[in-house]
């Protein structure tokens, strides 16, 4: 095809874009119209915290990043895993697996893994606005059994919920969810929680005993949320749930996964949570500068700007190793200071002293880690 063809192409498909089945035409002409995942790491590729986090059922655990599960105190147990098990193109998946079963679930009993979205980075909807867009929320899953699901988008700006069933079969299959257009409620424009994106795993007669409506927006009613159909992943030891490919974008129409490079998934990762150590022994940590007797201090620059200036949790700051004029030490304390959305100021001892104005390097080892966590 020439390249006056190809333009004439593209013109008589951009004059007749009015319909999401013209985009959807656009996309299938291989034509860039921006990037259009909403999601972040929807190929569950990046796992900075680990690949495995066991005995899960109350409260809020990241392990792939960006997906995090959470949920209400049960005698339920589940795994959380990155798998390499994946539909074909991708090569990893977030695995759920139910270590030890609850058939008495209680009535207040919430349990659900959970994508968070800024509220500036969901602007691109006109939601609250006589123009809101249709969005389409697409991903694999498949389980051990056949099993039914409720994937809610839930407004957190202006409570409100919208709330579709899924079926899960043994097979890799491609679910495709249209939400309707919502012209009440405008999301903040700014950095916090925006919407919620919530997968229904397990819920109590609390949430579930009321009206639930497929596919309509509404002013959020605990009870009306989740579907009376719902599966408990919590029913069997056997019971397991893959998930990879998540995908939320503009229009009614479900087009094909947009993955991205590793590194630059990688970086949008680390908007919300970086770490430094328990890679290796003598991995690199900072430069440092000795101010007066057992005082170092160094400075951490991130690798990329973070949401917010993050909370700080270190592990072994009694192992780290401090390298001066041929000299080894091992530190006594590590204290984070002067923390911003860039960097921060650490602060390291050792016993003895070293003398001032002298310089080196920190080193750090399996055993210790330092995180910095700035997700929503």
């Amino acid at each position: 095809m020439t390249k006056a063809r190809n333009l004439s192409l593209l013109s008589a498909v951009e004059a007749a874009a009015t319909a999401d089945q013209t985009k959807a035409d656009i996309d299938s002409l291989g034509i860039n119209r921006g990037r259009k995942n909403i999601i972040i790491n929807g190929a569950m590729n990046v796992a900075q915290r680990g690949t495995s986090l066991t005995g899960l059922h109350n409260n809020t655990n990241y392990l792939i990043d960006r997906f995090s599960f959470g949920g209400s105190s049960m005698s339920g147990r589940l795994t959380m895993s990155q798998d390499s098990n994946g539909p074909a193109g991708f090569a990893n998946s977030l695995k759920l697996d139910c270590t030890t079963a609850d058939t008495s679930i209680a009535a207040g009993d919430e349990h659900y893994f959970a994508y968070r979205v800024e509220g500036q980075d969901l602007q691109r909807l006109k939601k609250g606005t006589s123009s809101a867009e249709s969005m389409t929320l697409s991903f694999y899953v498949k389980g051990n059994a056949a099993a039914t699901y409720t994937a809610e988008l839930y407004d957190a700006d202006n409570n409100r919920q919208n709330g579709q069933t899924f079926n899960v079969t043994t097979s890799w299959n491609r679910i495709t969810l249209t939400y309707a257009p919502d012209t009440t409620g405008v999301y903040n424009d700014d950095n916090t929680i925006g919407a919620y994106i919530l997968f229904w795993i397990n819920s109590g007669s609390n949430s579930r005993s009321g009206t639930f409506t497929s596919n309509t927006w509404a002013n959020s009613v605990t009870a009306n949320r989740v579907s009376s159909s719902n599966t408990s992943f919590f029913d069997s030891t056997a019971r397991t749930l893959n998930i990879t490919g998540v995908q939320l974008e503009v229009g009614s129409v479900a087009t094909d996964f947009e993955h991205r490079n590793y590194g630059e998934e990688l970086a949008l990762c680390q908007r919300y949570y970086y770490r430094i150590g328990g890679l290796a022994n003598n991995q690199p940590i900072c430069n440092i500068s000795v101010w007066s007797g057992s005082d170092n201090y160094g400075v951490i620059d991130f690798p990329h700007e973070m949401r917010t200036a993050p909370t700080v949790t270190i592990a072994g700051a009694t192992s780290y190793t401090l390298l001066v004029d041929a000299v080894t030490a091992t530190s006594t304390s590590l204290v984070i200071q002067g923390i911003t959305k860039q960097g921060c100021e650490l602060l390291i001892r050792r016993s003895g002293a070293y003398g001032g104005g002298k310089s080196g390097w920190v080193r750090g080892t399996t055993a210790t880690i330092t995180e910095f966590n700035a997700e929503l």
